[in-house]
């Protein structure tokens, strides 16, 4: 079911969800939020197939907002489905044509699930100050992904100066194996932590996170070490213990598939870690609508820059980006 509506408004936008939902029955019932997906034309596909994979654990009404050029002429098209192509969930895709893309809440405001929690999610380059956008002040809990800035490292910079509370970025998603798998192997171990080390392909914004939880919750010094990658390729932790011996925990992925743990003595084990796909990433951090202190902690250790953890709402700081020059 679905329809496709052209230079509309969004009133009829709101008529059209409505008569779609009571079409659909029982199957637009037990929405646990609304996902705002902001993104690019070329990537309003990645981003379908990521929310449909997401919504499959998370039943949520899923509004899509793809902003074209702001100097052509004002205009909205959209397409509302139910049970669709993008599985069985609620779904809008709102293509802003002109100025329409600077107001887009205008628009989202009324197609937002009713007492439910609003996840704002940017599917390419993050923005420089989440506040400038209304989409992201009007969310509960902001996703970003540096991994996609031409400067993750830079990118990750400005997350920590411009972060508030429910700020997200997949770029730590994308470690959550990493550290699941080295707190395991490091729990029941006794000894002092004397230096910590990680390996990843030049650039890469998860090994910038793993390396900052390393040193946050370890109390060292973690080095970031330049590998071929895929991805982070290795992960290593030594610990000083009474008997005056070093215990060391390494974790190998030169695949991108598999990783081999060593742990002290023990004979090595090969253990599944796989590069996880966007709708995983995206599903796991739908999962939770409360503060994420660790990563927050991570942040600004990997980036020396203290952020911002008071409890504080985001406040709509308007630029209009045809004034910029002036």
């Amino acid at each position: 079911m679905a329809t496709t509506l052209w230079d509309t408004t969004g009133t009829d936008v709101v008529k059209a969800l409505a008569a779609e939902r009571r079409a659909a029955g029982a199957l637009a019932s037990g929405l646990a939020l609304t996902l705002v997906a902001v993104v690019d034309e070329r990537r309003v596909q990645e981003a379908e197939q990521a929310a449909t994979i997401a919504a499959a654990a998370h039943p949520c009404r899923l509004v899509m907002v793809v902003r074209h050029s702001i100097t052509a002429d004002i205009r909205l098209d959209a397409e509302v489905q139910i049970g669709g192509r993008l599985g069985s969930t609620e779904a809008v895709v709102l293509r802003m044509h002109g100025r329409l893309g600077l107001h887009a809440e205008s628009v989202v405001l009324p197609l937002l699930a009713p007492d439910a929690p609003v996840v704002t999610w940017w599917h390419g380059v993050p923005p420089e100050e989440i506040a400038t956008d209304a989409l992201g002040v009007l969310a509960n809990r902001r996703v970003t992904d540096c991994a996609q800035a031409p400067d993750p490292a830079a990118a990750l910079r400005q997350r920590a100066s411009d972060f508030v509370i429910g700020d997200t970025d997949l770029a730590w998603t994308r470690c959550t194996p990493w550290r699941s798998l080295l707190a395991s192997a490091l729990d029941g171990v006794d000894g002092e932590p004397v230096s910590a080390s990680v390996a990843a392909e030049p650039g890469n914004a998860s090994a910038h996170l793993l390396s900052g939880w390393l040193a946050s919750r370890l109390g060292v010094t973690a080095s970031l070490d330049t590998s071929g990658g895929p991805g982070i390729t290795s992960a290593e932790v030594v610990l000083h213990r009474e008997d005056n011996t070093d215990y060391v925990v390494r974790v190998e992925r030169p695949d991108g598939f598999s990783a081999t743990l060593h742990r002290g003595d023990e004979e090595p084990r090969v253990l599944p870690l796989p590069r996880r796909g966007l709708g995983d990433l995206l599903a796991e951090e739908l999962r939770r609508m409360d503060p994420d202190a660790v990563y927050s902690d991570a942040l600004s250790t990997t980036t020396g820059i203290t952020v911002d953890r008071t409890p504080r709402t985001r406040v709509l700081v308007w630029r209009d980006p045809a004034l910029a020059d002036s």
